[in-house]
């Protein structure tokens, strides 16, 4: 697949205004196993978000029954990915700061309605999801390990559904029109933000 391909599934599938740097994934399996150990990270701080959620607005049911399968998801996907760092005789070691989420969290707005503040932080979570989905994508693609090729397939078309699942909650309890205008200015900042992130080969983000 072309550069020019893979942005335009990128952009079209994901809605990401900016691809990731083709030389990431060379970079990621080079150092595979500290791409596992964040990884693992990944999927431990994805399940809390979601318990986080159904905890902090406990009135939004349909918010608890779309989240609650993304919980035992996200948690088995924790498992999976410890299972792999096993085979290779990786240990979990201590977690590592995001700064990728850091700054999108950092760019949340502040205030406004209960509807809006569940809205950015269910942006940030789509977010989230469609980056890791589009990099679990490159790893399928371009690594040289065929187990692991599959093994992030899955888990591609996994975190696709997540992100969907996030957009359409974020639907649910607001506007079409404030969901498409915010959901841009989202995805503005997200792309300005890997425009000025160091690229590593040890960070799923």
């Amino acid at each position: 697949m072309t550069n020019e391909q893979k942005q335009y599934a990128t952009k079209t599938m994901l809605g990401l205004k900016l691809p990731t740097d083709p030389r990431w994934v060379n970079i990621a399996e080079k150092n595979i196993g500290e791409i596992l150990i964040d990884h693992a990270y990944c999927e431990q701080k994805a399940a809390s978000s979601c318990i986080s959620l159904i905890i902090q607005f406990p009135e939004k049911e349909k918010l608890r029954e779309v989240l609650m399968p993304v919980v035992s998801e996200e948690w088995a996907h924790f498992r999976m990915v410890i299972k792999e760092l096993d085979k290779r005789g990786l240990s979990l070691g201590n977690p590592r700061k995001d700064l990728y989420v850091h700054q999108l969290y950092e760019g949340m707005k502040r205030g406004g309605s209960r509807e809006e503040q569940l809205g950015e932080r269910l942006f940030m979570n789509a977010l989230i999801e469609a980056r890791s989905c589009e990099r679990f994508r490159l790893l399928s693609l371009e690594i040289s390990d065929e187990s692991l090729r599959e093994f992030y397939h899955e888990l591609m078309i996994s975190e696709a559904g997540h992100y969907v699942n996030f957009i359409d909650l974020t639907k649910e309890y607001l506007s079409e029109n404030y969901v498409k205008q915010r959901w841009n200015e989202w995805l503005e900042m997200e792309a300005e933000i890997m425009k000025n992130l160091e690229m590593r080969g040890d960070r799923v983000h």
